[in-house]
């Protein structure tokens, strides 16, 4: 008995273009290198507030930008994560971090190495819980239309 080349060992599902393990997979990688290109964008657009909008104004935009990161940074490291969950957990990462500069230690750090003044910050401001409140708001309604864009997308292309 000879190779038949009708009977070789079925494929394994995951390997199969259409195979709904792929679809995910596939959608799992747009995602991270959307949130990788948006959380790039998002540090150029703060910093660029930073340095060159002054006052209020460029304070609130630049702290809503930072809670903007933060919900990209937790829906990065969880990509799995509900967006209502990311956006929870970014806002209490911004609100400690901004609640510990109540003590010493960001300024401290900061005087020894400048640039974690970006991320640690150096003094309490109660507005920037209002501004965090916005930009992480901002990311979940922007998450949120999206993943309903796409869903609609792909059961229009599948059915």
């Amino acid at each position: 008995m000879g190779y038949n080349a009708d009977k070789a060992a079925p494929r394994e599902p995951s390997s199969s273009p259409t195979s709904p393990v792929r679809s995910v997979r596939s959608q799992d990688h747009r995602r991270s290198v959307t949130i990788q290109a948006t959380g790039a964008a998002v540090i150029c657009m703060g910093l660029a507030v930073h340095f060159t909008v002054y006052g209020s104004v460029g304070d609130f935009a630049a702290d809503a930008l930072y809670a903007v990161l933060a919900y990209l940074v937790v829906a990065f490291l969880v990509p799995r994560v509900r967006p209502q969950v990311a956006a929870t957990v970014s806002f209490v990462v911004c609100a400690v971090i901004e609640v510990a500069q109540l003590s010493p230690g960001p300024a401290a750090l900061a005087e020894v190495f400048p640039p974690a003044r970006l991320i640690l910050g150096t003094t309490f401001a109660p507005l920037d819980l209002v501004a965090y409140a916005v930009g992480v708001s901002a990311a979940l309604t922007c998450d949120l239309l999206i993943q309903r864009r796409l869903a609609g997308s792909s059961a229009q292309t599948s059915g």
